[in-house]
């Protein structure tokens, strides 16, 4: 029973340290010095910062400075470029590790409940579908999903291109906006004008947590009748 806990437990130390360490640490200090080092790497600071957005999904650390300062330092088609590739790989990284570490602790704990069993299930069925929406929508955190849905059975298929395209939108929005700062500390003090263009993306991040909402209330509430349908009945009481 100890080791059944064992897994989770230590996701959940390593989730409440990073954030911690997030908190109390100059942690944009290291990112603005790391950004000014990869501008003047050439022709390798894009896959620089692709990697560094890998490591920053897995540890949790928000990737927007790294988003506006793509586009500062390679323009809005490099920038976007290097940003999607990492967040999508960071994305799929830690989808694994949230995956390897939690979810047969979650299969055992909804295996004897047929209702739970059933939402995930139904999750799982309806998968590209809810991760796409949930990528367009500003009011799910990105790192938190790329751990949760690790635990349920959303295909890592499903997870991987539904997440790239729901992303791209916002990378292409945040990189652009980040090609219009005249430096680096301007990014880090988020002196950035959006205009028009943020309030279209927030326009479509609303819509998007609208539909989400309403869609998986839809298939979970499916999901519990069905399960409810399927129990087996007590002898004498009839359909």
């Amino acid at each position: 029973m100890k080791q059944s806990w064992a897994k989770p437990a230590l996701l959940l130390i390593v989730v409440v340290a990073l954030l911690a360490a997030f908190k109390f640490l100059p942690i944009n200090d290291w990112i603005q010095t790391l950004l000014t080092t990869i501008g003047g790497m050439g022709p390798l600071g894009p896959v620089l910062l692709a990697g560094t957005y890998v490591i920053a999904c897995v540890l949790f650390i928000p990737g927007s400075l790294l988003t506006l300062g793509s586009g500062f330092l390679f323009g809005v088609v490099t920038g976007t470029i290097a940003v999607s590739i990492g967040s999508t790989l960071g994305a799929a990284a830690a989808f694994l590790v949230g995956r390897l570490l939690a979810r047969g602790w979650i299969e055992g704990k909804v295996a004897g409940n047929e209702k739970f069993r059933a939402i995930d299930e139904a999750v799982g069925r309806e998968g590209f579908k809810i991760v796409l929406l949930t990528r367009l929508s500003p009011v799910f955190p990105f790192n938190l999903l790329n751990y949760a849905y690790g635990v349920t059975k959303v295909k890592f298929r499903d997870y991987f291109f539904a997440s790239w395209i729901g992303m791209l939108p916002g990378t292409l929005m945040y990189v652009y906006l980040g090609g219009a700062v005249k430096s680096i500390s301007d990014l880090a003090a988020g002196n950035i004008e959006g205009g028009s263009g943020r309030q279209i993306l927030f326009g479509i991040g609303l819509l998007a947590t609208i539909v989400v909402t309403v869609y998986v209330t839809r298939i979970s509430r499916k999901a519990l009748n069905e399960a409810i349908e399927n129990e087996p009945r007590p002898r004498g009481v009839e359909a």
